[in-house]
C-alpha cells in the first residue's frame, strides 16, 4: 500500500477550503500551513483567467528531505507517507531547504488560534520544530479521507491506494492527464495534477 492523491486543477477553484481544513484538522499554529494554494493570471486581457494550484507535501517515493535529516526526525513510513517526529526533530531545517516542493513549515510559535482567544490550543508540534502535511494519518488509520480531500466542495481531489490497480486514483493516473511536479527532480512524487 502506498497512498497517493490526485489533484484536478480543472476543477479546483481557488476557494481555500482545503487550507482551512488542513487548519483545523491539524491544529497548525498561527502562520504554519501545511497545505496552501498559489494563485496567479495566465494569459492576455480579454482572455486572461485566473489559475490556482493547491500545494502540500508530495510524500515522495525518494524523499530528499528525509536524506538531509540529520538526526532520523523526517522519515518514510511503510504506507510512502513522510513525516517528521516532533520529538527528535532539533530544528536545523536541512530538510526545508532539501525540499523541491516547499512543503514544510517551521513552527516560531506553537500557539494556534486568535492570540488572546479562550480557545488558543497548544498545536502538536512544539516551538523551533519543522512541522508538515502527513496525509491526516489519523483520519486515514480510522477508514477516513484525509481532510482536504473530504471538504473540498468541487471534488478536484482524489485519494487512494498507489499501489491498487482497482483503484480510482490509479484509474485517473493511468489516462496521462495526471502528472507529478518536478519530475525532472527524481523525487517520485505520490501527488498528481491533472492541468
Amino acid at each position: 500500500m502506498r497512498w497517493g492523491l490526485v489533484i484536478d486543477l480543472r476543477r479546483c477553484v481557488g476557494c481555500q477550503s482545503c487550507v482551512v481544513a488542513c487548519k483545523v484538522e491539524n491544529k497548525t499554529p498561527t502562520g504554519v500551513y501545511w497545505n496552501k494554494v498559489f494563485k496567479w493570471e495566465e494569459g492576455f486581457y480579454p482572455h486572461a483567467r485566473m489559475m490556482c494550484q493547491p500545494m502540500a507535501c508530495m510524500h515522495c517515493r525518494y524523499p530528499p528531505c528525509v536524506k538531509a535529516c540529520p538526526v532520523g526526525a523526517s522519515r518514510q513510513l511503510p504506507d510512502g507517507r513522510v513525516i517528521v517526529d516532533a520529538g527528535i526533530c532539533i530544528g536545523c531545517r536541512y530538510c526545508m531547504v532539501a525540499c523541491p516542493y516547499i512543503a514544510r513549515s517551521f513552527v516560531v510559535n506553537p500557539v494556534s488560534g486568535i492570540p488572546g482567544d479562550a480557545k488558543d490550543t497548544r498545536s502538536e508540534a512544539p516551538r523551533g520544530t519543522v512541522s508538515k502535511c502527513d496525509f491526516c494519518g489519523e483520519r486515514i488509520e480510522q477508514g477516513l479521507e484525509p481532510a482536504c480531500v473530504a471538504t473540498c466542495p468541487s471534488r478536484a481531489r482524489v485519494f487512494g491506494d498507489l499501489d491498487d490497480p482497482n483503484s480510482e486514483i490509479v484509474r485517473m493516473i493511468s489516462t496521462g492527464k495526471a502528472k507529478p511536479l518536478r519530475e525532472e527532480a527524481g523525487t517520485g512524487p505520490s501527488v498528481f495534477y491533472i492541468w
